[in-house]
C-alpha cells in the first residue's frame, strides 16, 4: 500500500482531472471523510466542474432507468399474476359484470323523456368490446338492432375514414356502420394525453327500439342497489 501522502497526492491529482469523490474512492481505499479533508482547498476549472456535474446527470438517469425498468418488472409480475386470479366467467358473472358498467357509463331514461332506448357511450375500445359482448351473449341483441354514433372533435375531420376504421375493427361491424357523426366544436381543452393519432373520439352504442331492455337493465340495477341497501 502507498505511503499516507502518496495517496494523498494521488487523490488530489485525480480530483484535478475531474474524478468524483467515488470514483476516487475506488482507486484509493481510505475513508470518505479522510478523502474530503484532503480534496477540501482542491479548486477546480469550469469544465472540470462541468464535467462532473454531467457524471452526476448520467448517475440519477442511470438511476432512475433501473428504477423505472424494475418498477416496470413488478408491475408486470403483479398484472400477470393477479390476471389468474379471474379464470372463467360464468354467464351469471359477465350479466353482473355489464349490469354493473350499465349503471356507470350507461344512458338512463329521464321521468321527461319517457321511452329512450339503451345506450351506451364510451371512448375506451375495451369498455364497448365488453358491452357488445354482453348485448350479444346476455340480452340477445342482435347486430342488426345496433347503431353507432362517433362524437369526436372538428379538426379532426381529415382523419375520419381512420377513425371510422379504428372503430370498425373494435367492434367487428363494418366501416359503412359509422356514418352517424357528430362534431365537437371549438379548442380542446383537455388534460388527456391521447388528442393525436391515438384519439379516435367517443363512440355511442345505441340498440334500436329498446325502451324495453333500458327499463329491464334499470330494474337489474335497482335489484343490486336494494340488496346493498
Amino acid at each position: 500500500m502507498l505511503p499516507k501522502n502518496e495517496l494523498k497526492n494521488k487523490a488530489i491529482e485525480l480530483r484535478k482531472q475531474g474524478f468524483s469523490y467515488s470514483e476516487i474512492i475506488k482507486q484509493i481505499s481510505v475513508a470518505k471523510s479522510t478523502l474530503s479533508g484532503w480534496l477540501r482547498d482542491v479548486g477546480l476549472s469550469k469544465r472540470q466542474k462541468q464535467k462532473l456535474t454531467k457524471k452526476k446527470l448520467e448517475a440519477a438517469l442511470r438511476g432512475g432507468k433501473a428504477r423505472k425498468d424494475n418498477r416496470i418488472f413488478i408491475t408486470k409480475k403483479i398484472y400477470e399474476e393477479s390476471k389468474k386470479d379471474i379464470g372463467d366467467i360464468s354467464r351469471r358473472e359477465l350479466w353482473l359484470m355489464g349490469v354493473m358498467l350499465y349503471w356507470a357509463e350507461g344512458h338512463k331514461e329521464k321521468e321527461y323523456r319517457p321511452g329512450s332506448g339503451a345506450q351506451f357511450t364510451n371512448s375506451d375500445p375495451k369498455m364497448i368490446r365488453l358491452f357488445l359482448n354482453w348485448l350479444d351473449k346476455i340480452c340477445d341483441i342482435k347486430a342488426s338492432e345496433i347503431t353507432f354514433s362517433i362524437y369526436i372533435h372538428e379538426n379532426n375531420k381529415n382523419r375520419l375514414e381512420l377513425v371510422k376504421e379504428y372503430w370498425a375493427d373494435i367492434t367487428g361491424f363494418k366501416k359503412d356502420d359509422f356514418l352517424q357523426i357528430y362534431f365537437k366544436k371549438g379548442n380542446i381543452k383537455t388534460l388527456r394525453k391521447n388528442i393525436d393519432n391515438s384519439y379516435f373520439g367517443v363512440l355511442r352504442v345505441k340498440v334500436k327500439a329498446s325502451s324495453i331492455l333500458q327499463r329491464k337493465i334499470a330494474g337489474w340495477i335497482k335489484g343490486v342497489v336494494d340488496y346493498f341497501y
